[in-house]
């Protein structure tokens, strides 16, 4: 299993049969009832996805790499149907009307793939559903006012909610280790400025919304809570290196590997590893961090990993147009890139294909993250990892 994902939530919380879904390919050869499936001796097993693989073009892959806000039904039916979008992203301009298992059953049927449902439900200040759930403590009232197991149960039931409309993933809860007012950027976001409360708070969350089946995932890597700045108006600059491993990295080294979950990039300049001017989010060697466990000193990463948005925050608006933006994340080692609007969907899918024919785009790294989004959606049932 690979140490970030769970495998039941996606098609659980489908609410229409997907009759054209593609068949699950298992690690396993002798799993199959027919004798002549079964490996002989010292034979090596089939590699794991092979055939999910060889059922999508070029094109379909890459669009399985792509999240893009929704502005509400016929938006999501069109994008998935038209261009097999892996995902939606629910936003504060999503008509509120998509928030309803019968409209986003309609989007998933069709689709051949089952397709994420991402929302940012973090409670506080940042939250979708508080119009129709009721509203939920901040991250940091939640650890000044609950314990452990209250928030956990906080968790589950937001979940819960979440999991009712047919929404697969979290972007919550928020590991920055943070000291900022309420009012700052990260700020009542954080659970603390120490450590060890966030990770015992977000832990807390994360194992909720894994109990009610939805995906959480952690952010931002490698810690907004002490960066100077902010990535929505321009780039910001974490700490050193050496800073982040004493402090931000912590939530991270003890919560990736315990329970199903994804990480979030952050738009984040981190001095003496990415190169100057370039966010962490574009950076392969802030990636390969969060991959490898900073070079083995904790559990690595083999989930799936998500850019915050690429098309609203200056951090990359300044910089890059959405298509090359989309490029640079998925060839830095992001999973998925994520951007508002599915405007530009056609125009990147051009562009991915022609990195993709040129070489800029790694076509082994597109399969790895393409599988690693379909072991996330149940749509293959083994580890495509391989460990």
């Amino acid at each position: 299993m690979l140490d970030g994902m769970g495998t039941r939530r996606f098609v659980a919380a489908l609410v229409v049969p997907l009759v054209t879904l593609l068949p699950l390919t298992a690690c396993d050869p002798g799993s199959s009832p027919e004798a002549e499936d079964e490996p002989t001796p010292g034979s090596a097993p089939e590699p794991c996805g092979e055939d999910y693989l060889e059922g999508l073009s070029d094109r379909d892959r890459l669009a399985q790499l792509l999240m893009v806000g929704v502005r509400g039904t016929e938006d999501a039916v069109r994008v998935v149907r038209d261009h097999h979008v892996g995902g939606v992203f629910i936003g504060g301009w999503t008509d509120v009307s998509f928030l309803d298992d019968e409209r986003i059953g309609e989007m998933q049927a069709a689709s051949d793939v089952p397709v994420m449902v991402a929302i940012d439900e973090e409670g506080g200040r940042v939250s979708r559903v508080a119009d129709l759930f009721g509203a939920i403590p901040s991250a940091r009232e939640s650890a000044r006012t609950m314990d452990p197991d209250e928030v956990r149960a906080l968790g589950r039931e937001r979940g819960e909610q979440l999991a009712g409309l047919g929404i697969t993933v979290d972007f919550a809860p928020v590991v920055d280790v943070s000291g900022q007012p309420d009012g700052g950027v990260i700020g009542d976001r954080s659970y603390s400025d120490d450590p060890e409360t966030v990770t015992t708070y977000a832990t807390a969350f994360a194992e909720g919304l894994d109990d009610a089946g939805v995906l959480p995932v952690i952010k931002h890597f490698p810690g907004h809570g002490r960066a100077s700045g902010d990535s929505h108006s321009g780039l910001a600059t974490t700490p050193p290196l050496e800073s982040l491993r004493e402090d931000e990295f912590l939530p991270y080294q003890q919560m990736v590997g315990t329970l199903p979950l994804g990480v979030m990039m952050g738009h984040l300049e981190v001095p003496g590893l990415s190169p100057a001017g370039e966010p962490a989010s574009l950076s392969p060697q802030v990636i390969d961090v969060l991959r490898s466990g900073d070079g083995g000193r904790w559990t690595g990463h083999d989930g799936v990993v998500f850019t915050d948005d690429l098309s609203g925050m200056k951090a990359i608006t300044d910089r890059h147009p959405v298509p090359e933006a989309v490029e640079l994340a998925l060839a830095a080692g992001n999973d998925i890139a994520l951007w508002l609007s599915t405007d530009e969907v056609p125009e990147v899918l051009d562009h991915l294909e022609a990195a993709l024919d040129a070489g800029d785009l790694d076509a082994e790294q597109v399969d790895r993250s393409v599988l690693r989004v379909a072991q996330a959606k149940d749509v293959i049932d083994c580890d495509p990892s391989g460990s």
